[in-house]
Parts: structure tokens; sequence; C-alpha cells
């Protein structure tokens, strides 16, 4: 019979507790939702939900605190959550330019449609929300938050493959920007418009932008995330059980 560590407990209710606050935010919402009438877009809904959210980003650090506490783990608070400046800039500029050429084809097929999409107007409400709180409120509880609990267990259940793939990043590396970056990124740019590109007017162009953006994705996954540009050993890295060395490993 397997013995169960004496503080997986207190991971289970740490990570229940955080969870519990999540789902009081969203029976706010459907509350502020009823209430307006305006649906999930409206300002007042979207001002409610940033005050719900940033409380329980607020909190969560604490979990962690305790855990830490608890556990005896030697890294500092904010190294686990990935908050330091040990590789900040490969961290800031790598994991966004892998996620952008994962998106070459949906890039090439916007500039050739819309040459203004880039254009940005942040007293938009609803792009706040997309592309500024929803990433890092999201990835500093899901990332920052509960990974690093999680890890020496390799406890994972991911329903997205975008949340593996911002774990992925969020281990490999050892900070937060880079998963709130790609985050941002991955709401402005939605599912590529796969349909969309097929019946384009440069359809050779753009699926063999795609392809390539595909292929050069999967050539550069580890190497642009090489933990040993972000100063090795990362701090997750350091609660990894034998299972994740070859995710560890430089």
């Amino acid at each position: 019979m397997v013995k169960t560590p004496t503080y997986l407990g207190e991971i289970t209710t740490t990570t229940t507790t955080s969870s519990s606050l999540l789902a009081m935010v969203d029976e706010d919402q459907l509350v502020d939702v009823r209430r307006d009438g305006g649906g999930l877009d409206h300002p007042t809904v979207i001002k409610r939900r940033f005050t719900s959210v940033l409380i329980v980003s607020a909190l969560s650090p604490a979990f962690v605190w305790t855990w830490k506490e608890f556990t005896g783990t030697s890294s500092s608070l904010l190294a686990l959550m990935g908050i330091r400046f040990e590789g900040l800039i490969p961290a800031v500029i790598l994991p966004l330019l892998l996620t952008m050429v994962l998106f070459l084809g949906p890039l090439i097929q916007l500039a050739m449609d819309y040459p203004w999409f880039w254009n940005l107007c942040a007293s938009d409400m609803r792009w706040m929300r997309n592309q500024v709180v929803a990433p890092l409120t999201e990835e500093l509880v899901f990332r920052a938050c509960m990974l690093p609990m999680l890890v020496p267990f390799f406890q994972f259940s991911y329903t997205a493959v975008f949340g593996a793939y911002t774990a992925f990043i969020f281990i490999r590396t050892g900070h937060l920007v880079g998963p709130v970056l790609c985050h941002s990124f991955c709401n402005y740019m939605g599912f590529p418009a796969v349909n969309a590109a097929l019946d384009h007017p440069h359809r050779p162009t753009v699926l063999t932008c795609y392809l390539l953006g595909v292929l050069l994705f999967l050539l550069g996954l580890f190497p642009l995330t090489e933990p040993a540009y972000y100063s090795l050993p990362t701090p997750v890295c350091t609660l990894a059980p034998p299972g994740l060395d070859s995710l560890c490993a430089s």
C-alpha cells in the first residue's frame, strides 16, 4: 500500500479553497448578468467581474505561502510564482515569439484581410478584459499559484491543450510573464479561421503559412523554452518528481 504524504491533504485543501473562490466569482458573474440584463459584455458586468477576479488573485498567493511554510519549501514565494528577475528578458520575448510562430498562418491572413488589425483600444472594457485582466488573473491563479503545489505530485488534469501549453511554458521558464503574454495574444487571435483560409483568394500562400507556422512551432518548442536561458534550475523544476525530469532538463 502506497503511503500518502502527510501534506497532500494540505495541498488538496488549498486547491479546493482556491476552486471555491473561483466558483464564487462565477456565481457573482451570473447574478450580475441577471441584474443588468446586458450579458457578459455589459460594461457594468465587466467592471464587477474585474473586482471579483482581482480579489481572488490577491488572495491566491496567501495559499501558496501557507503551503510553502507547511512543506518547508526553500524557494522564495515570488520565485515559485514565477516573479523574478533572472532570465526575465528571454521570458518576455521567446515564449511569445514561439506562440506567434504557431499563429503565422492566421497572422498573415489577418494582415491581408485587415491591415489595421493591430490597432487596439485600451478604453474598450472588453479589450481590457480579454487582453489584460483575464490573462493576468487566470495565469496568476492557475499557473503561478496552483502549479507549484501540484508539480511535486504530477497531479495534472488539463481540460484544454492551451492550459497544458501555458503550464509547459511556466515550468520550463519559471516565469509568469511568458504565460500571461501568450494568453493575451491567443485571446486576441482566437481560434484560427481555417474555413476562411480554405476559401481565401490567396489560399496557397495562407495555407503554406499555416503549415509552416505549425512546423516551426514544433521545431522551436523545446529550444526556445530551454531552461538554461531562464536561470537553471527554474524554481518550479526544483520541486519536480522524476517523471518530470525530461520536461525540466536543459
